[in-house]
């Protein structure tokens, strides 16, 4: 356990490190980086600082784009060097440092919809075999009625229109999903899925129920997400790195069993830790604050916390808190705390333990914004004026309170 916690510092030095994703070609650039893309976001835009924010694993070609963008828009670009949390997120606060008027976010995403600056996603056109991957989907759904939703990582979404051109003639019944930046506008229809950047209707009566997963991209966060949400679903992958696919055969139950483990844990606790796991995604400080609002209720102590990207050392320095909670991206949430000196749950987490109006439906849900709407309104004293006619008896009226609320004057507050 101590090794967790602290160490000389010799194996980080000696440490190989391999990119995630592999390093675009330089004669590919302009394809890569969609720079006509951009360009024309920051023209349009008349935007006169932009922050070019990358992953560490192609901060390589970081000086290269930014040189070709600022030749393309006269406009000044400035390179994140280090993001504040995880690298899926926008960092709005490291391009406010420089006056940015907007962010063009490199790489993978988690598509959350940030508070403040323009952002311009380019995820990178990573290549997929489309052909070996409609031959894995045939493979693994050879009835041609199936009805299946095709999800695919953001860096493989600019093939999924080729994709859906081979599959859909034979296989009326698959649905492939768009990826949305940011909230989209209106309220889904019946049978629309918006979640994690992904919308997707479903046409059948059963609902989601009725459908199988196929998922395009390789084994991660993003897989595991979708696969405990969507966990009504069989789900099935392509992995376009090694070309193969497969019927995923992760135990959902037995991974729901061990988030409702903490479940149990966190209503045990007396001191929660509320990690900050981001400052740009919409709605984190309503959150927050819920939150605070929540445990108060039910009577524990919470301290809140911006540690940076959370690891077991810096928790280990709070051992007075019995349990962590983390709010972060819908990508990010789901941490795994096997090394951590105290668990870390997720907002959704918490409310399952603290507050009696969420109950444990069989829906996991990761986005903590997806808690607002119903147990905010649900948990709160006061719901607004309701008329509820014939509902209540006729009473006399009868005088209120008089002065203001810091101090109504039957209260006995004593001026000082």
């Amino acid at each position: 356990m101590a090794t967790a916690f602290s160490s000389d510092g010799e194996a980080a030095l000696r440490r190989e490190l391999r990119a995630a994703v592999a390093a675009a070609p330089r004669r590919d650039l302009d394809t890569f980086y969609e720079m006509d893309r951009a360009a024309a976001f920051v023209r349009d835009g008349r935007f006169r600082k932009v922050a070019l924010q990358f992953p560490d694993e192609l901060l390589a070609d970081a000086v290269e784009v930014a040189g070709r963008m600022e030749a393309a828009t006269r406009a000044e670009m400035f390179v994140l060097g280090d993001t504040t949390y995880g690298s899926c997120c926008v960092d709005e606060v490291a391009a406010e440092h420089v006056g940015a008027e907007a962010v063009l976010h490199y790489g993978p995403a988690c598509l959350s919809p940030c508070r403040k600056l323009p952002v311009l996603h380019i995820f990178g056109q990573q290549p997929l075999d489309v052909g070996r991957c409609t031959e894995a989907f045939r493979e693994l759904y050879p009835e041609q009625q199936s009805y299946v939703v095709v999800l695919s990582d953001v860096v493989y979404a600019h093939a999924m229109g080729e994709l859906e051109q081979q599959l859909c003639p034979k296989y009326p019944n698959v649905i492939f999903s768009r990826l949305v930046c940011g909230d989209p506008p209106g309220p889904a229809v019946p049978g629309e899925e918006r979640k994690f950047g992904r919308q997707f209707l479903v046409k059948t009566a059963g609902g989601l129920q009725d459908y199988a997963m196929f998922y395009v991209g390789a084994e991660g966060l993003t897989l595991t997400n979708f696969m405990l949400t969507w966990n009504c679903c069989p789900f099935s992958s392509f992995n376009p790195v090694t070309s193969c696919g497969r019927r995923e055969t992760l135990n959902v139950n037995r991974a729901l069993m061990r988030r409702l483990y903490l479940v149990e844990r966190a209503r045990d606790a007396s001191v929660v830790g509320i990690l900050v796991g981001t400052l740009g995604v919409a709605g984190y400080l309503t959150v927050l604050q819920h939150l605070r609002e929540l445990l108060s209720r039910a009577g524990k102590r919470s301290y809140t916390l911006a540690v940076g990207k959370p690891n077991p050392a810096k928790l280990a320095n709070f051992p007075e808190v019995d349990i962590f909670v983390l709010v972060a991206c819908a990508q990010n949430s789901l941490l795994d705390s096997s090394d951590f000196y105290r668990p870390v749950v997720t907002p959704y987490e918490l409310e399952l333990a603290c507050n009696p109006a969420r109950d444990w439906t069989g829906n996991y849900l990761t986005d903590f914004r997806d808690l607002l709407p119903a147990s905010f309104l649900e948990s709160r004293s006061w719901r607004g004026l309701e008329q509820q006619l014939g509902q209540t008896p006729v009473s006399k009226a009868v005088q209120g309170r008089r002065g203001i609320a810091i101090a109504y004057e039957d209260e006995g507050c004593e001026q000082p």
